[in-house]
């Protein structure tokens, strides 16, 4: 029997916004992010040393579901995302990195 887990799941939702995206469909909530703003803080994630957050990405993670977004931390490279620049994002913006997100990256200290 084939065993099936969570991964796949969140590969397919993921391949699906992708597809949306990409296809001009109308805009996607996901973890209360508008998929039509992920690209304000795509420069911020991406590349080995990416440009400081600007206030317009800050204001898209402020509001998002950030434990939400870590369930998709493994598929983040299919996508072109630095992990490790994804998982300092919230810091970066003066927020807390959920624990969930920090994955093998050193923790926060209070």
């Amino acid at each position: 029997m084939v065993k099936t887990n969570g991964n796949v799941l969140v590969q397919w939702l993921v391949t699906a916004l992708l597809v949306a995206l990409l296809g001009g469909a109308k805009a996607v909530v996901l973890c209360n992010i508008d998929s039509t703003k992920l690209n304000l803080c795509y420069a911020a994630v991406t590349g080995t040393h990416p440009p400081k957050p600007n206030g317009k990405c800050c204001e898209v993670v402020l509001h998002a579901d950030l434990p939400c977004l870590c369930g998709y931390k493994s598929i983040l490279p299919a996508l072109g995302i630095n992990p490790t620049n994804a998982f300092t994002l919230p810091k970066r913006c003066g927020l807390k990195t959920p624990p969930q997100c920090r994955g093998n990256h050193k923790p926060e200290r209070p």
